[in-house]
């Protein structure tokens, strides 16, 4: 059976279909060759000058500023792709201001998704065992940060010392709660705000079995922070902490003054007349700090303790230890320890006959 022709009208709609079908095809194959184009873009490694520098989005900033100073970088290429995905991903979130670091090689995609992610670069800052809340100020003051300024302030803030009064109801400054440690932080990072995570990192440090044997031993938080800032202060080495701990325990049991020499210096530094090197002056200044003039702990922490030295505070070695002076013999700021007062007598003599020889041979 013959099929009956088709007529002119019916040619015709079967072309165009057949010119649609071609068309549709042809810009979906462009679409798809232009999408893996731009996908390879925005996914090749991509070679620049700015590795290990800072690059820095200022607040406020709009998306084609962005691009702009990322391109003026040569951290991103100029291309169609680039500048497509760019302003989608800030159409559907927002690039957060700050310092950025980008690795060289690096993919396009990689800047926009760090942007996305708000990854700054961040700072380090390490803070030692044994530095007072004045150090510490120092320390943050030198910092290109928020508030760097008022950092001292910031150690007495009654907000700040919230954050531990519920360890330390005495606390009227964070003496001993800046925890020693390496800090990160962003640019943006306020003084307010690096303190508190030092106040933090002392938390995480103090745990709740801290805490226990604290009451086991009748001491307070406050006082084994204090007790601890003064091993700190006395001691070099990690081994000789325990020892300095048990001279310190033995003498409260006791009643004995403990005869701190860091302690009469913070008392010094709190009038303003420490001059570096104790002086007699310093020895008979009335101040409640000063532990050669009264007996027991002083009424706070000295600096800030580190976990070896609170650990020390709380778990002191057993020893009849009651005196220890540095051992003129070693320079790697080890003591000698004592039992009775002639024998540490004796120890304070060869000492004080070793240092007149250093200082005569300095001459």
């Amino acid at each position: 059976m013959n099929e009956e022709p088709l007529n002119n009208r019916e040619r015709s709609d079967h072309s165009w279909r057949r010119y649609a079908l071609l068309l549709v095809m042809a810009v979906a194959l462009t679409i798809g060759a232009m999408a893996l184009w731009g996908y390879r873009i925005l996914h090749a490694p991509h070679e620049h000058a700015q590795a290990g520098q800072i690059v820095r989005i200022a607040p406020g900033m709009s998306a084609a500023q962005i691009l702009h100073r990322l391109r003026e970088k040569g951290i991103v290429p100029s291309s169609w792709a680039v500048t497509v995905w760019f302003r989608f991903m800030a159409w559907t979130t927002t690039f957060k201001a700050g310092e950025y670091a980008f690795a060289s090689p690096i993919t396009p995609a990689a800047v926009i998704e760090k942007l996305a992610r708000g990854e700054v670069y961040l700072h380090s800052v390490t803070f030692p065992e044994g530095l007072t809340r004045f150090d510490v100020a120092r320390v943050i003051e030198r910092l290109n940060i928020p508030e760097a300024s008022q950092a001292l302030q910031l150690t007495e803030d009654p907000r700040l010392i919230d954050l531990i009064r519920d360890l330390d109801p005495e606390a009227t400054t964070l003496e001993g709660y800046l925890f020693p440690d390496t800090y990160q932080y962003a640019a943006d990072t306020s003084a307010r705000q690096l303190i508190a995570n030092m106040v933090k990192r002392f938390r995480e440090v103090f745990t709740p079995e801290y805490r226990r044997r604290a009451a086991e031993l009748g001491l307070t938080v406050r006082q084994v922070v204090t007790l601890a800032s003064m091993i700190e202060r006395e001691a070099r080495l990690d081994e000789e902490r325990p020892l300095i701990a048990s001279v310190y325990h033995n003498r409260l049991r006791r009643g004995m003054k403990l005869d701190c020499d860091p302690t009469v210096i913070y008392a010094a530094m709190l009038a303003g007349a420490w001059t570096g090197r104790i002086r007699q002056s310093d020895l008979r200044r009335q101040s409640p700090y000063n532990t050669y003039l009264h007996p027991g702990l002083p009424p706070g922490p000295i600096a800030s303790p580190g976990r070896a030295s609170l650990e020390a505070a709380l778990y002191p070695a057993d020893t009849p230890y009651l005196f220890f002076v540095l051992d003129p013999t070693r320079d790697d700021g080890a003591h000698r320890f004592s039992v009775t007062a002639k024998q540490h007598r004796a120890h304070v003599a060869q000492y004080r006959l070793a240092e007149r020889r250093r200082a005569k041979n300095r001459q």
